[in-house]
């Protein structure tokens, strides 16, 4: 707790926009700036360290990449391995947990300890691993690491402790569960084979136990030979060689049979009587063809060989096997069952599948009810015991990645009913045909916690489409579903404004702004269009209303710090007044002579009357219009106010504000024009525009080249854009070249215009990822300039919800020479277009490197070419007079930039960014008495503006009268992008923006209860003495927080957040019942700083190399937790607060369930006598060290489990299973003891019926003679 008295009395005097120098990890504290003030702060913090911890929660999504599949038929779970060396376990919904390799190898083999609580995963670094699932958090106990060979297959018999492993070399050995040592007993190819055989058979790739003998084992080798290995008398039953290779086998339970896979597509039933030829050959795909030969065959990678006790004929499962003639036919999985055979075709290729059945022994019928099928993108599960063979409705939250997800948003503590409601709306429109029966993956145990509260995440897509999820206690579900195509109408190919529209996803969203109180909802699209919802539970018929807005800026941005540039501070306008507002009509499109389009939108809105469902609905259409040849630049930024009835939207040309109650626009300004007269630049006049008309030839083009050539595939990457170098020849060519470098097309290069020498000079310092300024430069005509296509691939890796989007490549060019004075850098060419292939989120795969002295620009450079964009942002104070700064920090700090159409540096053609824009009640003047409703404008170049709205109260003037919207001239600076706005009252609560009330526009009209506009304000303060005393203004930027009071306008707190990086997000929460703000940073770093003193709380180093993917994804939410898209297909979640990791283990669920293992059939006396004797067979007689020896310590290396903590909790865990399964076997033994008492007394009551009926026999029969019988 720390209180606040007087806290701008007696400290230096120093300028409200300046900081106080820092260590390069931030100042330790928030440093307090000293400006009179006659009032009296005092807060009480609350926050501590120890309220904070960081930790991952739950993962949600489908398994990236998966490689490997298992299920338990005892405890009901399945294990779903991944080419990342991830491992999830599903059970019954709400039972879902998420491992991790540490060495991050891909896993080949999963293999349950059937109803054991452990699972053996085996790596593609032939790693074997055993994970303990008796607890919440699985851990590794064991791993057994192999040095000489090559893990291919491995197999576990039922209630067996030694494991076979079979290797490339086409060796086999024997792994001992429970200690993980490699048994003296190994089965050596060449044993295996006949000593005659010339070739090597190749690696294994079959191990199974016969169902008749556990002593024998069956050994398939993929070129053909299937050996039958005697493991008592150590030599080979039978030899089978096959010409084709073999992919799988499967055993008949009576073990006289099995069948094979294999490459031409065939299958082959082997009978064990007579092995020197199959019993059986088919081609279940393989027609005759006419010349009598049969059409060749993809091959049959699996087959399950499955009995049934209702049918005689069992069922033959396989994936593969299709004919190569028809092409474009889609993976497909066949179930053959007697004479019928049904294919499955499949969306994705068939990674595995795997029949559950109803008994976990091989030597009973097996009764399959259900095939799982893992595809590459998708898990289906089907329900065998239905002709039709439907699909079981998937529980888990599998279809993330349906269309590639392009932002995110995370809401917690939502109001209560909105869950309800739109699971609802979306029930609605759920697929039908789904199998009737219950989903067979029912395993574990999961409980309510008593810590939960409702939670939402919204996803946007590629596809245009809005997902809305319920996040509530852990878990992920679908609640409802939203199309925005379904707002445009269907561009045709080769018509019209079509015909320019190369876009493969001209819907795609790019952010969000969602008001759960008024259920107002805004999506912003890639072209540069923004749709307004409103939520209703009646559908409607509506005429889509279209504002079509001409927000382009001819000012020339080309900037030189003022003389009052160290002391930038909110200033009052003088004659400064609003400039004149148009609202642009809709027009159907026209052309300028030179053909070039002008005045027309990138999509076009339907026209005509539509019918929508319940659920959100339509009600504006905003979009910004070509002009002059050039395409609209995107929305870099959004915020929506339902109190108010304003939107705010801004992109790097200006800012625009609109009135949706009256649909008009109110607002439409440049960003030069914002400032006014208090504008801390000055700014060069425009030389005219140049001929765009190269921009629009390449406006549609995009990010096609980036994807591959099916056009679905959602792995494109931008790892094809970069290309690492180590190559250092100087100084200034070594930061000349980005680690990264991205070559562009030359004839973007042409131009050989360059700046004066005095700017050409200069280096970049302390250079952050959205724009730079230098300051202290003092003299005239110092002109810097800022880049002029501030595409929103950059806005949102600096603020709210980054772009799906990104910049293309290709040819190289080499950098610029370089002068004595430094870089000398060039003007850019064409603007680069902002349409292009919406880039998903998840796609993107880039790791920024971090290395200890360059990672600064090296991460800097990256991600300004990653985005296409040149990025600079106004930096701390330098106190030397000269243009050229030290050796040392010149290379540490200075990178030069690719030359290219987008990728600039000191330029001409600049513009200023709009990136963040909140509304709140605030006051827009210092003389203000009382708080009006206010915009608060961030840039891109750290500059703050305060614009204040003047708002009719009365709901009919509201409707009618116009919104008073003028710039103050409110200026104040930081370094860096401006991130994020919030306000608290002088107590240090967070001041919630005002907002109306839900209504439903389409319900039936009541008389008697007339619909009017319910609006809720939240005040400073609830005292109305202190609600004049003003509230506190948080402000962060990509590089420090400020806490400014108002009205006074002037800086109590600031704190460097990172001097070695950048804020990538940042918002405040609200955690245990305080407030606080977070930000997570380009290195990876999460932060937590306590308000209003900025106090730094939290500092991890969570993800030591940042993707893009994430970068664009990460936002945070109340209650202490966080969200990113880990994979293209997973959303993580997280957590930094210290009670919920407390809490963590009593809202996750329970893997492990003590179940009694179901006993053997009895197998009768003859079955017994004849069917061998697969019951005596002791494998510790063989395998064990005193029979077989020990194993070559140089073959394998055992690695010992976790310890510590870890190795305590798996130990407790463990004991607490155990308990468990004791007190169920008394419990056990108790009833059998009971009904072993009734069976005994039922024996003596028959025995002594039995003894009364011999007596009365011997009785009547004593005194009768032989031949009376």
């Amino acid at each position: 707790m720390k209180k606040f008295r007087k806290v701008l009395d007696g400290l230096t005097t120093s300028s409200p926009g300046g900081t106080i120098g820092s260590p390069s990890c931030g100042s330790a504290a928030g440093t307090p700036t000293s400006a009179p003030t006659p009032r009296e702060i005092d807060v009480q913090e609350t926050l501590a360290s120890e309220n904070f911890q960081l930790c991952k929660t739950v993962r949600h999504g489908f398994p990236y990449q998966p490689t490997a599949l298992a299920f338990d038929p005892v405890q009901k779970i399945l294990a779903i391995g991944s080419r990342s060396g991830g491992v999830r376990i599903l059970g019954r919904p709400g039972v879902d947990c998420f491992c991790q390799h540490e060495s991050g190898a891909a896993v080949l083999q999963l293999q349950f300890l059937i109803n054991e609580g452990a699972l053996v995963t085996a790596c593609a670094d032939d790693t074997l691993h055993l994970w303990n699932l008796r607890q919440r958090r699985p851990a590794v106990l064991h791993s057994l690491k192999f040095n000489r060979e090559r893990i291919t297959f491995c197999h576990l018999p039922f209630q067996s402790k030694w494991l076979y492993v079979g290797t490339e070399r086409g060796n086999t050995h024997i792994v001992n569960i429970e200690s993980f040592i490699l048994s003296g007993y190994v089965i050596m190819w060449n044993k295996a084979i006949e000593l005659s055989t010339k070739t090597h058979p190749g690696p294994v790739v079959h191990l199974s136990d016969s169902p008749k003998d556990e002593g024998k084992l069956l050994i398939g080798f993929e070129g053909g030979t299937i050996v039958q290995w005697d493991l008592r008398a150590k030599k080979a039953d039978f030899r089978i060689y096959y010409d084709e290779a073999i992919h799988s086998a499967s055993w008949h339970h009576e073990g006289k049979q099995f069948m094979c896979s294999h490459s031409d597509g065939s299958l082959t039933l082997w009978n064990l009587r007579n092995t020197t030829k199959p019993f059986q050959i088919t081609f279940p795909h393989g027609k005759i063809q006419k010349d009598g030969r049969k059409e060749s065959c993809k091959p049959i990678l699996k087959v399950e060989y499955k009995t049934s006790r209702n049918s005689s004929e069992p069922f033959v499962i396989f994936s593969g096997g299709l004919s190569y003639d028809k092409a474009g036919r889609r993976p497909a999985l066949t179930i053959m069952h007697g004479k019928a055979m049904t294919v499955l075709e499949m969306d994705y290729p068939i990674v595995e599948f795997m029949a559950l059945c109803e008994t976990p022994y091989n030597n009973e019928v097996q009764e399959p009810y259900a095939v799982v099928v893992l595809l590459e993108k998708d898990l289906i599960v089907v329900d065998l015991t239905q002709s039709t063979f439907p699909v079981f409705e998937n529980p888990y939250s599998m279809d993330i990645h349906e269309s590639p997800v392009t932002c995110t948003a995370y809401f917690a503590d939502c109001p209560p009913d909105i869950i309800p409601i739109l699971y609802s709306i979306g029930a609605k429109h759920k697929k039908t045909g789904y199998s009737h029966k219950e989903w067979p993956i029912a395993g574990g145990t999961w409980t309510l916690g008593s810590h939960t509260y409702p939670e939402i995440i919204i996803t946007g897509h590629a596809d245009g489409s809005i997902k809305f999820w319920d996040a509530s206690a852990f878990t992920l579900q679908m609640l409802y579903k939203l199309k925005t195509s379904k707002v445009f109408e269907k561009p045709k190919p080769g018509e019209g404004r079509a015909a320019d529209l190369v876009e493969e996803d001209p819907f795609a969203v790019q952010m969000v702004s969602w008001c759960p109180q008024s259920r107002i909802f805004c999506v912003v699209g890639i072209s540069a269009h923004i749709i307004l919802y409103r939520f209703s539970k009646y559908d409607a018929n509506t005429q889509i209303v279209a504002l079509e807005v001409r927000l382009q800026c001819d000012a020339e941005d080309v900037i030189t710090p003022s003389e009052n540039e160290n002391n930038p501070c909110f200033s009052e306008p003088g004659s400064h007044s609003p400039q004149p507002h148009h609202q642009y009509p809709v027009s159907p499109g026209s052309r300028t002579p030179e053909g070039a389009k002008d005045s027309v939108p990138c999509l076009k809105v339907k026209d005509r009357v539509v019918r929508v469902p319940p659920g959100y609905q339509s009600d504006l259409v905003i979009q910004l219009l070509w002009v002059d040849g050039e395409p609209p630049q995107q929305i870099t930024s959004l915020d929506i106010n339902s109190a108010y009835g304003l939107l705010a939207f801004g992109n790097c040309n200006g800012l625009a504000v609109v009135d949706y109650l009256q649909k008009t626009v109110i607002l439409c300004m440049s960003t030069l024009d914002l400032y006014g007269a208090t504008d801390p630049y000055q700014r060069l006049t425009r030389s005219p525009r140049r001929n765009r008309q190269s921009t629009s030839e390449h406006c549609m083009r995009g990010l096609s080249n980036l994807y591959s050539d099916s056009k679905k595939r959602i792995r494109t990457s931008y790892q094809s854009l970069t290309e690492l170098t180590d190559n250092q020849q100087s100084i200034d060519m070594e930061r000349s070249k980005s680690p990264t470098s991205v070559h562009y097309p030359t004839s973007l290069h042409n131009d050989p215009r360059v700046l004066p020498e005095p700017v050409a000079s200069l280096r970049a310092s302390h250079c952050s990822p959205v724009f730079y300024l230098l300051d202290n430069v003092k003299g005239p005509g110092r002109k810097l300039s800022l880049p002029t296509d501030l595409k929103t691939d950059l806005d949102h890796v600096n603020g709210h919800c980054t772009s799906p989007t990104s910049q293309p490549c290709s040819a190289g060019k080499p950098r610029v020479p370089m002068g004595p004075e430094g870089p000398r850098l060039t003007r850019r060419g064409p603007g680069r277009p902002p349409f292009r292939k919406a880039q998903s989120a998840a796609c993107m795969e880039i790791s920024l490197p971090v290395s200890h002295t360059e990672g600064h620009a090296s991460r800097r450079a990256m991600l300004q070419q990653l985005h296409g964009v040149t990025m600079y942002s106004h930096d701390e104070h330098h106190t030397t007079t000269s243009y050229c700064w030290n050796e040392r920090e010149s290379r540490e700090n200075s990178f030069s930039r690719s030359r290219s159409s987008s990728v600039s540096s000191i330029d001409r053609d600049t513009k200023e960014a709009i990136t963040t824009l909140q509304f709140g009640e605030s006051y827009g003047r210092k003389s203000d008495a009382l708080p009006t409703p206010c915009l608060w404008v961030g840039t891109s170049l750290g500059v703050v503006l305060l614009i204040p709205l003047s708002i009719p109260i009365d709901q009919e003037e509201r409707m009618e009268e116009p919104v008073a919207i003028g710039p103050s001239g409110a200026v104040q600076m930081l370094k860096g992008s401006v991130l994020r706005f919030a306000f608290l009252d002088c107590m240090g609560v967070l001041i919630q923006s005002p907002y109306e009330v839900w209504r439903d526009l389409n319900a039936p009209e009541d008389p008697d209860r007339p619909r009017r506009r319910k609006l809720v304000h939240f005040s400073p303060s609830s005292s109305q003495d202190a609600y004049g005393e003003g509230h506190l203004a948080v402000v962060c930027s990509e590089r420090q927080a400020k806490v400014f009071i108002m009205p006074l306008q002037t800086c109590l707190f600031v704190h460097n957040i990172t001097e070695s990086s950048f804020v990538l997000r940042a918002d405040v929460v609200s955690v245990c019942n305080s407030v606080c703000l977070a930000c997570f940073c380009a290195n990876g770093h999460v932060m937590t700083l306590s308000l209003p003193s900025l106090r730094p709380l939290m500092d991890v180093n969570y993800l030591p190399l940042t993707d893009m993917r994430i970068a664009r994804t990460f936002c945070f939410t109340n209650g202490g937790q966080a969200l990113y898209l880990s994979s293209p297909t997973e959303i993580q979640r997280i957590t930094y607060s210290q009670e919920m990791c407390d809490n963590l283990q009593e809202m996750l669920g329970e893997l492990f369930t003590p179940i009694e293992t179901p006993e053997a059939q009895n197998r009768g006396f003859l079955k017994g006598f004849f069917g061998g004797n697969a019951h005596t067979f002791d494998r510790e007689e063989l395998f064990g060290e005193a029979a077989a020896g020990k194993a070559s310590r140089s073959l394998a290396q055992h690695i010992p489990g976790q310890g510590g903590v870890e190795g305590m909790k798996v130990a407790a865990g463990g004991a607490v299973g155990e308990l468990a399964r004791a007190r169920i076997a008394l419990d056990e033994r108790g009833q059998r003891l009971g009904e072993l008492e009734e069976r005994t007394a039922l024996m003596m009551t028959s025995a002594e019926t039995f003894s009364k009926h011999a007596h009365e026999l011997m009785l009547k029969c004593k005194d009768k003679k032989w031949y009376q019988f």
